[in-house]
């Protein structure tokens, strides 16, 4: 076998290569845990969405709320 050493400028592009990709794996998988705990955000405030909107229609019954008034308004 014939080993043929490597250049240090060589060698140091090859390490830093693998460190920018070891970097980039690394902040893929911090971007999927964050991308987890966003889904689950997102689905504790649509169940509270859910939950509110029961008691309003319970409350008022059927009709469309205006957030900019605050008025609720009723089906003729």
């Amino acid at each position: 076998m014939i080993k043929i050493k490597l250049s240090e400028k060589e060698l140091q592009q090859l390490k830093e290569l693998q460190t920018e990709g070891n970097e980039l794996v690394f902040s893929l998988g911090q971007i999927e845990a964050q991308k987890v705990s966003i889904y689950s955000s997102i689905k504790i405030v649509q169940d509270k969405q859910l939950k509110l909107g029961k008691e309003l229609q319970e409350k008022y019954g059927d009709g469309n709320i205006d957030l900019e008034t605050g008025e609720f308004t009723k089906p003729e």
